[in-house]
């Protein structure tokens, strides 16, 4: 492994977030891994741009990072959580859609497939007095945040327009593609003690691709991404891509860090 070129792992995070979850990845991915988190505008060193809250706008931001690579035949592997898995989704039937390469594996974690129920986005225009106690359930809410403190005036108007995004992003998945089915298989991740998307919901993952899906439970609640399961499992699911892909140009994300 040490002398191949390392499989591309390119992470999205959930609602409100900027990449901070995935700081400390590379020390639990292993060998062979070498990860990328994109950060969509609004947040952190991109927080001067316009918040995207609609599918063709996020795809005209995502989809020219996405090149042929320099080494062919290295694989690359998508991670998105919660909204990130949306997102992740959404870009990869964007690449299908244009007859792109595409990544040897799509994994999803902590949210519910597009036919299914979404209590967060399926309240994106919900009032605060809707929406915190179904956040703070999420664990979302930190510890003494108040009514017009520091919390909702800065993280509450990225969430909304996260979660104004996921309802896009689901409504625009359940349209039918021109270019059909997802080839690509899915990994696909609940977190055990996840009140938003339980195990049995992620699995319907499943239904949205045409090549095969495995579900598998970590501990943890909505937030398990901040763990060290997740990145282990992804690491050694990148290692099986690694071994299992033979052959065929996959493309590289450029403008790392994004």
């Amino acid at each position: 492994m040490s002398d191949e070129q390392p499989v591309g792992l390119h992470c999205f995070a959930h609602a409100g977030a900027g990449v901070s979850c995935y700081y400390g990845w590379h020390r639990e991915l292993g060998e062979g891994v070498a990860s990328t988190a994109h950060l969509l505008p609004g947040r952190e060193r991109r927080r001067r741009e316009p918040r995207l809250t609609g599918r063709d706008e996020l795809v005209a931001d995502l989809l020219g990072h996405f090149t042929p690579p320099a080494r062919p035949g290295t694989p690359w592997v998508l991670y998105g959580h919660s909204l990130g898995a949306l997102v992740a989704y959404t870009l990869t039937r964007a690449l299908h859609e244009a007859g792109l390469p595409l990544p040897a594996l799509l994994a999803v974690g902590a949210c519910p497939p597009p036919d299914a129920a979404s209590d967060l986005s399926d309240s994106c225009t919900a009032s605060d007095e809707r929406l915190l106690p179904l956040l703070d359930a999420a664990g979302a809410v930190p510890p003494g945040a108040a009514p017009g403190g520091l919390w909702h005036r800065a993280v509450m108007p990225v969430l909304r327009d996260d979660l104004t995004l996921a309802d896009a992003l689901r409504r625009a998945a359940r349209q039918p593609s021109p270019a059909g089915p997802l080839p690509v298989p899915m990994l696909c991740v609940a977190g055990r003690d996840d009140p938003l998307a339980p195990p049995a919901v992620v699995a319907g993952w499943s239904r949205w691709t045409a090549a095969r899906a495995v579900a598998r439970t970590v501990p943890g609640d909505h937030f398990f991404v901040r763990g060290r399961e997740l990145p282990r499992l992804v690491g050694r699911a990148c290692r099986v891509v690694r071994r299992t892909t033979a052959g065929g140009a996959a493309p590289v994300a450029a403008g790392a860090g994004r």
